[in-house]
């Protein structure tokens, strides 16, 4: 009687011990939980807002691309489009830690989902990994192969491209549900993945080795021979306005590389902004892996200031692409219409076959 009288009293402790762990369970930010309320704030507010902000700018550049014709001349609008429907599966998981910080049960256990999150997440920034580095590639056969390119990329050859390289970030991501690893902090919103699932040097390093690194040295020797070309290009343009008079130079020469050159920068500073807001996350994930360094706050800011870069290129793209900023336009112009013609059709216009011929698209 005794001991199993002892035998109840220590599973009462532990599961009282198990409750006060989730009730004073600290913010990833370190403030503590407020009494008051009980959740996260901060924290909630800034994941919530993330989350509007890569849904709503990446459905914006979604549906630009379906507004503005000229976008689709580009062969690199496959990846972009791509990299966009990526972003936006980023901002709708992004939904699953802000349930968890509200403490919104999702009926599966803590340990799933911290590493279905953590792994869906992973696959997906992959692929915009991989797609930048695919759009570098494809820049660099259009300034340097210009006579051949259009035999060389292909719409079916993109295709199978894009294919590639999600079953790539499929792949790669796949061995840390056979207890190789943590892909990265994305889940450590979540209190297992953060004190039970932890990082491996190996794997950590496996994936810099066959993700992280190559795609940064393509990108790096792609476009330094763009601009290495683009240099050249102007110099010989310089050298022969300072030889010939103005109206004997050749204007098809002048504006050969232009359009290329400018759509080259665009995507350049895409990609800079991409590696500037993933870099600390990556050398956080290099140093807790390695176990120098193990801090909550600098998990929490690193992951999602690398997860703010799927709102990034809608922003990017309406400040340095015309073309994007007139379908922008459009898209603008067709929704205002839209909603011209529904007020219309309420107010019950005497004319409505003119007005429904007016707001055709």
């Amino acid at each position: 009687m005794n001991e199993s009288r002892g035998t109840e009293q220590r599973i009462l402790n532990m599961s009282s011990g198990i409750v006060n762990v989730s009730e004073h369970h600290s913010c990833p930010l370190g403030f503590g939980q407020y009494s008051a309320v009980d959740v996260c704030i901060f924290e909630t507010v800034v994941i919530v807002l993330l989350t509007f902000l890569i849904i709503a700018g990446n459905l914006t550049v979604i549906f630009v691309f379906h507004c503005a014709p000229l976008l689709h001349h580009y062969t690199t609008s496959y990846f972009i489009q791509t990299m966009a429907y990526a972003d936006l599966f980023v901002g709708v998981t992004c939904l699953v830690p802000t349930l968890s910080l509200l403490h919104y049960s999702t009926g599966v256990h803590e340990s799933l989902t911290c590493q279905v999150f953590g792994y869906i997440i992973s696959v997906l920034k992959s692929v915009s990994m991989a797609c930048l580095a695919c759009i570098s590639v494809d820049r660099y056969l259009a300034i340097t192969k210009p006579l051949s390119y259009n035999q060389l990329v292909t719409p079916c050859r993109l295709r199978i491209c894009i294919i590639l390289i999600w079953i790539y970030s499929c792949l790669i991501f796949l061995p840390s549900f056979f207890g190789w690893g943590k892909p990265g902090y994305h889940g450590d919103i979540f209190e297992w993945c953060a004190t039970s699932w932890l990082t491996s040097a190996y794997f950590t390093g496996f994936i810099v080795c066959l993700l992280y690194a190559p795609a940064a040295f393509v990108v790096c020797f792609t476009y330094f021979h763009i601009f290495k070309i683009c240099r050249q290009h102007t110099k010989e343009i310089s050298d022969r306005r300072a030889r010939f008079p103005s109206h004997e130079v050749d204007p098809s020469g002048e504006a050969g590389h232009s359009p290329d050159r400018r759509y080259a920068m665009v995507l350049f500073r895409i990609t800079s902004v991409f590696y500037i807001l993933w870099l600390p996350y990556i050398i956080y994930f290099l140093l807790e892996s390695s176990r120098v360094l193990d801090n909550p706050t600098l998990s929490f800011l690193t992951t999602w200031l690398a997860i703010s870069n799927s709102f990034c290129n809608c922003v990017i793209y309406s400040l340095s692409n015309s073309v994007f900023r007139l379908g922008l336009r459009r898209l603008s112009e067709t929704m205002c219409t839209s909603c011209m013609c529904v007020k219309d059709q309420e107010a019950r216009d005497p004319k409505p076959r003119k007005r429904a011929n007016s707001c055709s698209i």
